[in-house]
Parts: C-alpha cells; structure tokens; sequence
C-alpha cells in the first residue's frame, strides 16, 4: 500500500514538473507556474469537498472549479482573472491564499493545460501527508532553478530539522517564524510537535493555533498557507500573515521562534525602522531581525535563527545587541555552518541558540566549517552530517556537555566553550570565533613567515645550485 502511494506521489509530481518545463519554453517562469498551480489546486479542492464530502463551498457562486472547467479560449482567461480579483477580496483563508493574486499564464491553450492536469486527480482523497510532500518537492525544485529566484526562500531541511530537533518544540507551546518563506520551520516544528499527544484540545490547538508565521511578499504568503493548509494546517484561517515583522511591535509574545531572516539590505521602498522596544537603531537587517526575535520571546521563550557572519562582529549597533544577548539572554550555543549549503553562494553563516530571562555563563560553539566542504549539487549537507552537533548539543540536559576540543590532545575539536568574561575581553564583544587549524593539523602562518620560508629554501636551492656547478668544474679539471 505504501508503495502505491510513494508511486502516485512520485508520478504526480514528475506530471507536475514537466508541464512546467514546456511551460518554461513559452516564457512562463517556475514561479509563475507554481503560483497559478496553487490558485486552482485551491479551487479544486473546494469543489471537491462539495462533491466528495457535501461540504458548503467557501467560493462564492460564479467562481469556482466548475466555472473554469468548461471554457477555452479567451472566455476561460476572463473567467480565471475575474476568479482571482473576486477571491483576492474575501476574508480568512481565502483572501490570504489569493492575495494580489494575478493571472501570469496569458496564453489559454496553456491555462486549459494547467487546468486539465488538475482536473485529472483527486486531491483531497490524497493522504494529508502525501499531498504536502508533492507540493513540497513542487517548491523544493523551484527553488532550486537559478532562474526564478526563488531559492532565497529556502533553508536546507537538514538544518531545519536539526535545529527543530535540539530546541524541542511541545504540542502546548507557540511557534513563530518571523520571516517564514515558504513555511519550511513551521511545517518541520508542525511534524515534531503531532507526535507529543493525540489528545484532541491539544492536536486543534496544533493545527490552528500554535503555529504564526510573518512575510512580506504575497507571492510567498501564498505558497506558504498552501504548504500548510496541504498539511491540515490552518483549515479555517491561514497561520501566515502578509506584514513586513519589522515595521511594528509584535502583537503577541511566542514561547519558541525558528528562523532564517532574509539576508542583505531592506528592500528598496521598505519603510525605515523606528521602534521604541528595539535596544539600538540600525539599518542592519540581520541586526533589526535579531532584536525583533529577542523582544518577541516570552520569558523563558527560546531561539533558534540562522544569521550570518557580520552579526558576530559588527561593532557599533551590533556590539550593543551582542552584550544585550549575553546580558538579559542565555546565548548558550552557536553553531558555525559552512558554505555551499544555502542557494545563494558563499554565504557565511551560524545558527545562534538562546533563550530569554536568564544571563549568558558560557557561549558553546560547534565549528562545522573549518575544512568542510558542501555543494548543492554533489554533496549536498544531510542530516546525518550534524549528528556530532546534536550529540554534542545534549538537548535533554544541556548540562551534560563536553567539550570534544582539548589544547593538548585534540586542539581541533569542533565543540569548545568560552566563559561570557572571555567574550566580554574580546575587542567589540566578538563571536566571531575559530579555533580549528585550516588543512588539519598544519599552522597558519603570517606573511613574513611565509616570505622568510621561501627566502630560506631559494637559499638553500642556490647554494645546491652553486655546489653542483664547483663539481661540474672539477669533474671538467
């Protein structure tokens, strides 16, 4: 049975994809493509819960599944951009699905295609969860088409499970992700979560309530209450909200947050961030999200938030956010990630682990960059390759920790603490830290040491020179 399954969901999602390749050969991006699928997935799920189930419909008359179906030609595109002008406006789940929504498949040959591909399956009939994996690996692979743009979105969910894993979400807490792209945290924190209780108050809680997600782009709300809502999350009202995080104090305070904010300088026309509960002004993103999170967390809240390198040394704002962190936060683990993970290349970033209420006595650092090596396309980071880090972490009992570093018999451990005094004596309050000699054992050397050992052997490589000309002369007498 659960061949048959993995076969549907397999087959389905390569019928899925290749319609987009010969979409792509008209001009319609994958983006494009993925936002009009979701648009008349949603529609005809709806009509198949008045069918299957004698559901009410929550499409008013005039605008569902059955209105599209029929036509062709120009008919079926006014039809298709009336539907989502009209349902752009409607409230609760809808309306976010649907929000901006616009028709970017002009050409209604190809419409009808999109259509008739939908029309072909039951989807609600679908388990819950084999539904979210097609359209997972649907958003997976448009992220990782360089074209579309789209890979900014996402967080590898090897990292995403890892992290959901040592910060340990409980079915009665909230979670949060302030920055939620396509909803990648919140579905992850979704799975760990369901399997803590099957006590029904607890479960509705779950699927409705605990989870909040935030994103300033509609393209992305859309994708994201999709995602969710194929996972059972959100039914009547989508967990995700179209507001930029930063523009305004948080309504509610969460107990866990799980984050990767989105990299670089505000978008241009953002609005500039003035909030009287942030420690420091800057225009800093990463910074401002930081502090966004830190105020965002009840007492006693946790984090977990991908950050990149900038935020561990950054003087000035940055320095004044750091010593806020160690003063007021337990900023207990960092964990140092390697490049050639994230879609965006190069990228340096970390993982800082805290929780609020109580002051930093020791910072833990796990080195997982020093002489790693990942590629999206070879060797792509698994789970797998961060069990040291959650042995190390010891999620259960943090004070259970050891250090697998030791100055005389392993000096390039990857596990090391720093007391919060060490931090505080470093020039700006400087995370920033490595100790793991590059290429293993061999030393790093400055320039004039490496200038003084090539001088050294050119000299060496001279006087041979001159030795084997004074025995060519002699042998020559």
């Amino acid at each position: 049975m659960a061949k048959k399954t993995n076969n549907t969901e397999a087959s389905l999602t390569k019928k899925v994809w290749t319609l987009a390749t010969t979409l792509a050969g008209q001009g319609i991006g994958f983006t494009d493509y993925i936002t009009q699928l979701t648009y008349l997935l949603f529609l005809k799920m709806d009509e198949e819960n008045v069918e299957t189930f004698g559901e009410e419909s929550a499409i008013p008359k005039g605008y569902r599944w059955k209105d599209l179906i029929t036509l062709e030609g120009l008919d079926l595109t006014k039809q298709y951009e009336d539907t989502l002008k009209k349902l752009s406006e409607e409230e609760n789940l809808i309306g976010t699905i649907f929000t901006k929504a616009q028709n970017k498949i002009d050409k209604p040959v190809y419409l009808k295609k999109v259509i008739s591909l939908i029309n072909e399956n039951q989807w609600l009939l679908m388990d819950g969860d084999v539904k979210g994996a097609i359209y997972e690996s649907i958003l997976e692979k448009n992220g990782q088409d360089k074209k579309s743009g789209a890979g900014q979105y996402f967080t590898p969910r090897s990292l995403i499970q890892a992290m959901v894993d040592v910060t340990s979400p409980k079915i009665t807490e909230t979670v949060c992700d302030p920055a939620c792209g396509t909803g990648g945290f919140l579905l992850a924190a979704y799975d760990y979560m369901k399997e803590q209780s099957q006590d029904k108050d607890k479960r509705d809680f779950l699927k409705n309530k605990a989870l909040h997600g935030f994103d300033n782009t509609a393209l992305v709300v859309t994708l994201a209450s999709m995602n969710l809502y194929l996972h059972g999350i959100g039914t009547d009202r989508s967990p995700i909200v179209c507001q930029d995080s930063l523009e305004k104090v948080p309504d509610t305070l969460v107990d866990v947050i799980l984050a990767n904010p989105p990299f670089g300088t505000r978008p241009a026309g953002s609005v500039d961030i003035n909030r009287p509960d942030f420690y420091v002004e800057t225009k800093n993103n990463q910074l401002n999200f930081l502090q966004h999170i830190m105020v965002m967390l009840k007492s006693g809240g946790r984090a977990a938030v991908v950050l990149p390198d900038n935020v561990l040394f950054e003087g000035n704002a940055g320095e004044t956010i750091r010593k806020e962190l160690l003063k007021n936060f337990n900023l207990h683990t960092i964990l140092r990630l390697p490049t050639g993970i994230f879609y965006a290349q190069g990228v340096k970033a970390n993982v800082l682990f805290f929780s609020k209420g109580t002051p930093t006595q020791e910072v833990w650092f796990f080195d997982y960059r020093t002489d790693i090596k990942h590629t999206l396309a070879t060797n792509p980071m698994q789970r797998q390759h961060l069990d040291e880090f959650i042995e190390c972490y010891q999620a259960d009992n943090r004070a259970n920790r050891k250090e697998t570093y030791d100055a005389t018999n392993n000096p390039n451990g990857r596990w090391r603490k720093y007391s919060v005094n060490e931090i505080l004596q470093r020039d700006k309050t400087s995370l920033d830290i490595t100790w793991i000699k590059q290429g293993g054992d061999k030393e790093d050397k400055s320039l004039a040491e490496l200038m003084q050992e090539i001088k050294k052997k050119s000299d060496n490589i001279n006087k041979a020179v001159a030795e084997l000309q004074k025995l060519m002369a002699n042998i020559e007498e």
